[in-house]
């Protein structure tokens, strides 16, 4: 149960046992950090240093050590390898000027603070922290305990989000789970593998609802512009929209969509590449799978179970030239050079030219990011099922050649020219057989183009990680996606946009 108020988060918690109230402290450990402070409170007996040691063997990784009460020594500290802790109880202190004899402002900088009987000491508690209160739930059951997890200020928000993981957790039946940290990406979405004592597993995704960017252009920000997803509803509408048209996605086993909360099935570990680089078969496969997609009439709009229809916004014009725009922002400061606002005007107005025919051309599921770091390999699936498919919340109505060069220029792992040109000839070819009118022409054309614009983007989003975000291992894959670049820029139709590029970033084509 919980209550929610400005400035606060309540959560009850019922426990049947000193079993149970350790686990549920050893929970609580996982939301703590360095710096915060946690207060115990409750009757005498009802289990304040109970919580209290679990809570710190949790915190310490050590299951043995004793962690006695500090009724007497009023203040026991602990340092561990990722955590310093002092353990204080307040019991016996008059007033909280005691505490300052005792060396207590020094003690507790930079330490997780657990303080018994704080409310005899109120001066001293920070306005962001967390109240657990312990009480005698059941009069025929004397073990049991309800317990009252209070978050304030800052808290407040730290303290709902844990508990709507957890709830989700117990609810779906994974609460008794091993949770272990997966990855994160270059995104604000973190995962973990959750593994049940019979073997079963899942993937935990962390998605919470993103709040919207200052607005850069037209009122809008750049994600409203963009069109990237704010939320996990995009994840679970087109999640459900790939399976019922033949492809392999993550089934949805539990989801918060208020909380950006679910819990997916795991496709596993396998890729579509190894120490050599692209595996030719399962690359060969994932543009088979493709075709397959954009040979099908694929609705606009999805249901979602309990939320309505999402509708799959369009990869329009005002999208493409703002992803462009990124390498004037980002790559250009990364290359040490400068563009005139003269420069800046042709760039934007060569590349609308480039991008119209693209953007006015019938739309099919362009799932953004369909390259090798978010493609398994299903060894025990048929056909196109093989490709597992794991990142396409941001999935809009745009040209079938986006996913195509994607895939065909892989920014993670070197695409050789001749399995390149045989991923474009098998997609063609499936395309044609499902299609007679199928355009190879117009299609290379497009995906040349869309090629350019996508690694003329991705270059900025990697000088961005690596400048705003601290995240400069993207920068080693740079070469590859500016060399991708000038491939691209040799098509007839682009020979104005790579006069700009040789004009205004010359290093760029001088680098070998």
């Amino acid at each position: 149960m919980t209550d929610e108020m400005a400035g606060k988060t309540v959560w009850r918690v019922e426990v049947a046992d000193e079993t149970a109230t350790a686990a549920l402290a050893a929970d609580i450990a996982a939301l703590l950090k360095n710096g915060d402070t946690v207060t115990l409170a409750g009757d005498l007996g009802a289990g304040k240093t109970t919580f209290a040691r679990a809570l710190i063997r949790k915190l310490l990784d050590d299951p043995a050590i004793e962690a006695p009460s500090p009724t007497f020594t009023l203040m026991q500290i602990y340092e561990g390898e990722t955590a310093r802790i002092v353990h204080a109880d307040f019991y016996r202190i008059g007033s909280a000027s005691e505490l300052s004899g005792l060396g207590w402002e020094e003690a507790v900088e930079d330490a997780i603070v657990l303080a018994e009987w704080a409310e005899r000491a109120p001066e001293v508690l920070p306005p962001d922290r967390l109240d657990v209160r312990l009480s005698f739930a059941d009069a025929d059951n004397r073990d049991a305990r309800r317990v009252t997890i209070s978050g304030y200020g800052a808290f407040a928000a730290r303290l709902k989000s844990f508990k709507s993981l957890r709830e989700l957790l117990r609810r779906e039946g994974w609460a008794d789970a091993t949770r272990s940290f997966l990855l994160g990406d270059a995104s604000s979405r973190a995962y973990e593998t959750l593994v049940k004592p019979d073997g079963q597993r899942a993937i935990l995704m962390i998605s919470p609802p993103r709040p919207d960017g200052p607005p850069i252009r037209y009122g809008k920000s750049y994600s409203a512009i963009a069109h990237l997803a704010e939320n996990v509803k995009p994840f679970v509408a087109v999640a459900h929209g790939l399976l019922a048209h033949g492809l392999s996605a993550p089934e949805i086993y539990g989801q918060d969509l208020d909380a950006g909360l679910l819990i997916v099935e795991d496709l596993g570990r396998e890729g579509v590449v190894d120490e050599n680089g692209p595996i030719s078969e399962r690359y060969l496969e994932a543009a088979a799978a493709l075709a397959h997609l954009h040979s099908q009439r694929l609705p606009e709009a999805l249901p979602i179970d309990g939320a309505g229809n999402y509708h799959i916004p369009p990869y329009d014009l005002d999208a493409l030239l703002i992803e462009v725009d990124l390498l004037l922002e980002w790559y250009v400061p990364h290359r040490k050079a400068a563009v005139a606002s003269g420069a800046r005007a042709v760039f934007s107005n060569l590349w609308r030219q480039a991008l119209l025919e693209v953007a006015s051309a019938p739309p099919t599921w362009t799932l953004r990011d369909y390259h090798s770091p978010n493609l398994i390999w299903l060894e025990s699936r048929q056909g196109v099922r093989r490709i597992g498919v794991i990142d396409f919340q941001d999935c809009v109505l745009g040209h079938p050649a986006y996913d195509m060069a994607s895939l065909g220029q892989d920014a993670r792992v070197a695409v050789p020219d001749d399995l390149e040109l045989k991923l474009l000839a098998h997609y063609a070819k499936l395309r044609k057989d499902a299609d007679e009118s199928f355009d190879m022409a117009a299609f290379a054309k497009a995906y040349m183009t869309l090629a350019a614009q996508r690694a003329t983007k991705v270059l900025g989003i990697f000088a961005r990680l690596d400048q705003r975000d601290g995240k400069p291992q993207y920068l080693a894959h740079m070469p590859r996606v500016e060399a991708y670049l000038k491939k691209s820029l040799r098509h007839p139709a682009l020979a104005e946009i790579k006069a700009w590029y040789e004009s205004n970033l010359p290093g760029l084509f001088n680098a070998p």
